[in-house]
């Protein structure tokens, strides 16, 4: 069997999980954004999860305490949440699978909901004549008191184990952490008074559970970006501390809300893969307890690597689950090229999670995230040949879910490879995840048998010759390339070709676009030593970026040394020289090459519109073929397209 530790049961107390892979708490927002309470989405989410083959599924925080419960997460706080929390665990126990809930005070975290007490453990001044005060000693006895009658609420639930979070800024990290806790009495000052509430927080659950029930406690591996907050040192003597009053496993993760450092919460793909694994090494081998390292362990392979290597106990793969609930069933059977990577783009889990206009979190790879139900795939009883025109992620998404349902689908792709604008995003630094992501998408099409038609263009000739029965048109997008003087010399170039390779560029590059797009052709051609200068015509570079990948980029960008120019309108491009007018101003960059990065826009489907129309044949136009987006949208539209033929 492949992944022979990572599929090695475990026994935790009364608990036997039959493998080591942890499905961590991620917000969903499908309690509804005006709701606390299990909704019919959030079971189908989580048994597709356990049916799927993860160790154990883990709730998305779930409030204990009344008063400071917020809309848009879970709730445990109260008896009236018992029947929901019962039917989810019966929902996942019944598909084969083990449950755990992560009880949870958010502190700051819960001021989205204003009817939401917001706890701090000290004075916070969040304005200008605005502080919220620190809780009293009769509030803080009473939210130690609300976590007991919470983890007792989870035994009659019907849950296997309960999360005690510890960290990410809410209310026991804020307690723990000297940056943050700046109290002067018993529950503040030096590391021992810091440690007193979640010690008894975690004794007044341990008391109201059974013997056998495993308690894991969620907690940073340190503090970042926080003068005076957590050392690794003092995080490693509280979870020995912990672990004396009944914490059986860390979870070993990092982050917090008030600085930069939110984005190790949710991770993303700029960040290292693992970055928590060496310091969960030394945490469990300083404590001997059970360990976990979280934050961007995406592949079975490196997850099999971490535990061979003796670094941890259990794996979570928290947004692998939401990529391909079958992560796991795919692991186990060596089905690694079917496998719906997580590339760590944030751009359905935590920017999707921020936008109250979206009703629940979704994901790149996996449009039915959230929709388990509504957008099952269903066996045809009428397979059909589909022709689908070009070769991108959205292509391949087309021809994967035709095939699952019984269809017939044959691909061609104008180029000569797979993959499109995706893979040609991969190029970029740090988007490695990308473009393997994309390149097991082509290994699965090959492994299916599907059959694939390279360097072939879709025509209304080939369409009439191949007669399909339906067509879908996702022949994507190409640079838009501006009326600008100058536009036609031979030293300007435009992002495709840079990421491509086609044309290698040195010496002074001026990038006309601070977007996405130019800002990787950008950090692209900086690793190979040109002198950078963006130039941008809105107020900022990065604005198109989701909020943790614009930390990142913006982080990266800095460091590196390229230059920005923004509020900068380009005028030409004449003599070697990019002309911009800021604030009225007349500037001009040199530059020995320019490189056009102001976005896309979508080719004609004009011609296979029009032969489908004249031969009666059903057809759909998906992805940037309609306009041009991210990735999200087209893998989505190509999925609802073939699940509906």
């Amino acid at each position: 069997m492949p992944f022979d530790k990572l599929f090695t049961p475990i026994r935790i107390r009364d608990l036997k999980l039959s493998n080591r892979v942890i499905m961590a708490g991620m917000g969903t927002h499908m309690t509804g954004w005006n709701g606390r309470e299990v909704t019919q989405k959030l079971i189908h989410y989580h048994a597709a999860r356990a049916k799927g083959g993860v160790g154990m599924n883990t709730t998305e925080v779930c409030s204990v305490d009344p008063a400071s419960s917020p809309n848009a997460f879970l709730a445990i706080s109260e008896d009236r949440y018992i029947p929901g929390l019962k039917k989810l665990t019966s929902a996942v126990h019944q598909s084969g699978g083990s449950i755990c809930v992560q009880l949870w005070q958010g502190s700051l975290a819960v001021s989205m909901d204003p009817a939401a007490e917001v706890l701090v453990p000290s004075d916070m001044e969040v304005s200008a004549g605005f502080t919220i005060p620190g809780m009293t000693i009769q509030r803080i006895n009473s939210v130690i008191e609300a976590y007991g009658n919470a983890a007792k609420r989870a035994v009659t639930a019907g849950f296997d184990a309960v999360e005690f979070h510890c960290g990410h800024t809410y209310l026991p990290h804020s307690f723990l952490s000297g940056g943050i806790n700046h109290r002067k009495d018993e529950y503040g000052g030096d590391f021992e008074k810091r440690t007193r509430f979640p010690l008894e927080c975690i004794r007044s659950i341990r008391a109201n559970i059974p013997e056998g029930m495993p308690v894991f406690m969620r907690i940073d591996c340190h503090d970042d970006e926080l003068a005076g907050g957590l050392t690794m040192e003092e995080v490693i003597a509280f979870c020995k501390m912990a672990g004396k009053e009944g914490v059986d496993v860390l979870n070993i993760s990092r982050g917090n809300i008030l600085t930069s450092a939110v984005m190790y919460e949710t991770p993303p793909m700029d960040l290292p893969h693992g970055f928590n694994v060496e310091k969960a090494a030394r945490i469990r081998k300083e404590t001997g307890m059970l360990t976990m390292p979280a934050g961007r362990i995406n592949t079975p392979e490196y997850a099999e690597q971490i535990l061979k290597e003796d670094k941890a106990d259990l794996i979570v793969m928290a947004r692998a689950q939401l990529a391909d609930p079958e992560f796991c069933n795919k692991a186990r059977e060596g089905k690694l090229s079917s496998i719906k990577y997580c590339i760590g783009c944030d751009q359905g889990c935590y920017d999707y999670f921020v936008d109250k206009t979206k009703d629940h979190i979704t994901c790149l790879r996996n449009p039915a995230l959230g929709l388990e139900e509504e957008l099952k795939l269903t066996k045809t009883q009428s397979p059909k040949k589909v022709l689908i025109a070009g070769g991108g992620i959205a292509g391949l998404e087309a021809a994967d879910i035709l095939f699952k349902r019984g269809h017939i689908p044959v691909l061609y792709e104008a180029e000569d490879h797979l993959g499109g604008q995706l893979l040609m995003a991969g190029a970029a630094p740090r988007k490695e995840d990308t473009a393997m992501a994309v390149r097991m998408a082509a290994k699965n099409i090959e492994e299916l048998g599907i059959e694939v038609h390279l360097n072939t263009a879709v025509t209304p000739e080939l369409i009439e010759g191949v007669k399909p029965d339906a067509v879908i048109a996702a022949i994507g997008a190409e640079p838009f390339i501006p009326d600008l003087e100058g536009i036609e010399e031979s030293y300007v170039t435009n992002f495709k070709e840079v990421l491509q390779g086609t044309k290698n560029l040195s010496g002074n590059v001026v990038v006309i676009g601070g977007g996405l797009v130019g800002l990787e052709a950008a950090e692209y051609l900086r690793e190979r030593g040109c002198e950078i200068t963006v130039v941008e015509m809105r107020e900022a570079v990065g604005i198109d970026l989701g909020d943790m990948r614009k930390i990142a980029v913006n982080r990266a960008i800095a460091q590196s040394g390229i230059k920005t120019v923004t509020n900068a309108a380009c005028k030409a491009v004449r003599d070697h020289q990019v002309i911009v007018e800021v604030k009225g101003k007349e500037i001009s960059l040199p530059a020995d090459y320019a490189v056009i990065a102001v976005g896309s826009q979508k080719r004609s489907t004009e011609e296979i519109i029009n032969v489908c129309k004249k031969e009666n044949i059903p057809y759909y136009v998906v992805g940037d073929a309609i306009k041009a987006r991210r990735a999200l949208n087209a893998i989505s539209e190509a999925y609802e397209a073939a699940r509906c033929i």
